[in-house]
């Protein structure tokens, strides 16, 4: 093993020093003692990817990887798991990331550029024909092996097509800043195919110019950029990759390019060569409920149900002065379909004070996963006004509840509101803003 100290062994694999640590993981060097072939072991923590809710995450990522089996793409090729630890054997990628690549050399040639973008695409292509979204596409997450040829790695916020909504609309909002597509940060929701295009269109501008389209040190400026696709292209672009990265980069979602059209793009086709690969069969994925299983017996404590954990972009987006809703929707008219309060009582606690709460107002209550359904059973003006409410949690003792209107008449909307939030003045969390506020 190359002088290498073994420290254990993994089935059949021999594993060696630390190459990489993240907050759940740590990813070793290792050996398969069968083949000698070079390969990399991440090693996750079961006890925290249960206490920290992270298994389902975990678990998609490991499915995500098995479902994609393309030259571009990091392979993955075995999973196993002991009482504390699921050990994933992934293809061993050592030339580092493309981000590293712009930062020590900078901007490419176009003809490097449109190597590794063709690339990109081809691999992008194959994900979504899989019903796959990556959904974090960034350079930080595109490695280079040995020969230089790109890697698509880290689907931890990656979608499956069966995530898609009835509306046919992914609803999460994740990825990166820089690389989110403006449809992410709107709440209306957004197709999982054009959002990673755009971000393979920031991507190809970061390899040509050598700096991101969009960047500010105000996150509320970053988005209104983004929003309106406001970026400068570098003089010493040629006029056909303009107009591609413009194509790639249009706000609408539904006029911007799609992989069909950039195949056919003239900037694009130059010197393409399409990947031969062979399909390979499909893969048991038996192996992940197994790597999970022996933890999950033994600890179903772990398991019980919780709130929807927000995200950092839904946290930005209450903050005072960072309100991004106002972006892309008229504040006033917003202010009348939905309100947000913020409670540091648990989450039954709050279902159940709204539920006594609602029903002496006539309203039926149903409830599923700390969503609640509130149907008046008294016809309004505009049918029966219908109010929907979640919960989603901050902090293990902080929770956000959403109250929107779903159905009727907004007058009555905000009467009921009004009669709610009196109910609920015990519930509220009330913060030195909010004692100012009511001065």
């Amino acid at each position: 093993m190359n002088g290498q100290k073994i420290k254990r062994r993994v089935g059949k694999y021999d594993v060696g020093r630390t190459i990489g640590k993240g907050t759940f993981a740590k990813v070793k060097f290792a050996r398969n003692s069968q083949t000698g072939e070079a390969v990399a072991v991440k090693i996750i923590e079961k006890e925290k990817v249960f206490k920290y809710m992270m298994a389902d995450q975990v678990r998609r990522e490991i499915s995500t990887m098995k479902l994609i089996k393309h030259p571009n793409v990091v392979q993955i090729y075995e999973v196993m798991g002991s009482k504390t630890k699921i050990y994933i054997i992934l293809e061993l990628v050592t030339g580092g990331e493309l981000f590293e690549k712009i930062v020590n050399n900078g901007r490419m040639s176009e003809k490097e550029a449109r190597r590794y973008f063709q690339q990109l695409i081809d691999a992008v292509d194959y994900c979504h024909s899989r019903g796959v979204y990556h959904r974090d596409l960034k350079l930080e997450n595109l490695l280079l092996d040995a020969s230089g040829n790109l890697k698509i790695s880290d689907f931890g916020l990656s979608a499956l097509s069966q995530e898609v909504r009835d509306d046919g609309l992914l609803h999460t909002t994740c990825g990166t800043p820089n690389y989110v597509a403006p449809e992410v940060l709107d709440d209306g929701g957004y197709d999982g195919a054009a959002t990673d295009l755009w971000s393979c269109g920031v991507i190809l501008f970061v390899l040509l110019s050598g700096y991101l389209p969009f960047d500010d040190t105000s996150l509320l400026n970053l988005y209104r950029k983004i929003s309106a696709a406001e970026f400068t292209f570098p003089p010493w672009l040629s006029f056909s990759a303009r107009k591609l990265i413009t194509r790639i980069l249009d706000p609408n979602p539904f006029t911007r390019i799609t992989v069909p059209e950039i195949l056919h793009d003239e900037w694009f086709k130059k010197d393409y060569k399409p990947p031969v690969f062979k399909e390979t069969k499909e893969t048991n994925v038996d192996e992940i409920d197994a790597a999970f299983k022996d933890y999950e017996v033994h600890n179903v404590r772990e398991k019980e149900a919780k709130p929807t954990p927000m995200n950092a972009f839904e946290l930005i987006s209450l903050s005072k002065g960072l309100n991004l809703e106002n972006l892309f929707v008229d504040i006033d008219q917003r202010f009348k379909q939905e309100v947000r309060f913020t409670s540091k009582c648990p989450a039954n606690e709050i279902i159940k004070k709204i539920e006594e709460a609602a029903k002496p107002l006539g309203f039926d209550v149903q409830k599923k996963n700390f969503k609640m359904k509130l149907e008046n059973v008294k016809v309004g003006r505009k049918g029966n006004l219908n109010v929907a409410t979640e919960i989603f949690q901050v902090a293990p003792s902080l929770h956000v509840v959403k109250v929107h209107k779903a159905k009727g008449d907004t007058l009555e909307f905000l009467k009921f509101y009004n009669k709610l939030s009196t109910c609920l003045e015990d519930v509220v969390w009330k913060t030195e803003d909010n004692m100012e506020d009511k001065k």
